[in-house]
């Protein structure tokens, strides 16, 4: 063998070494957004639920559940009444209306039964809801308050991921982590919408 064919071989080695391990770079790249999107869309799944639980303790308390204890216990042994409207209008004279609104409850339903029952979410685990998918056993921030609006006291709430998994969310001190709800407005939706 001479020197050109030997050179051959080991550029020829050479390139398919750095072209595996060029590929091998790209793909872990690609298979750790996947996971990390994998992970994020299970903490939105989980801040959903946690907002429609927020939203009904409200809707029964007139104020938002301020620890997850509170909010678990709504949860397990909550009550969302069943109230039916029906409105009746009546022409008066010269073509004025009258309307007239009732409401009448028609019975109540289980918390549990009604936001997290199996149709909707089959393998639902009320004591994993609060932990944060992907951290290893950490729990959500929870965050309830009043702040004035128009003259009134109106509560607020914010449920968010103390450890995001993905590095661009825990820059600025976790400023990007996935959340729901405001800690200064009445909002109740979550920053990934």
């Amino acid at each position: 063998m001479n020197l050109t064919k030997i050179l051959s071989i080991v550029f020829l080695l050479g390139a398919l070494g750095l072209g595996y391990a060029l590929y091998k770079s790209v793909d872990n790249v690609l298979e750790e957004e996947k996971r990390i999107a994998r992970i994020e869309a299970r903490v939105i799944e989980k801040l959903i639920m946690l907002r429609d639980a927020q939203i009904a303790y409200q809707a029964s308390n007139k104020e938002y559940a301020p620890t997850w204890d509170s909010l678990r216990q709504f949860i397990q042994d909550g009550k969302i009444w069943l109230v039916q409207r029906t409105e009746e209008t009546k022409l008066l004279e010269y073509g004025k209306e009258e309307t007239t609104v009732t409401f009448d409850t028609l019975g109540s339903v289980g918390v549990m039964d009604s936001l997290f029952n199996e149709r909707k979410y089959p393998d639902f685990n009320l004591e994993a809801l609060a932990v944060v998918p992907g951290s290893g056993g950490l729990q959500f921030e929870f965050f309830t308050d009043k702040v004035e609006r128009s003259g009134r006291q109106v509560s607020v709430f914010e449920i968010r991921d103390p450890a995001p998994v993905n590095p661009n969310r825990r820059q600025n001190n976790n400023e990007k982590a996935l959340r729901v709800g405001s800690r200064t407005d009445t909002s109740t939706s979550g920053n990934w919408e």
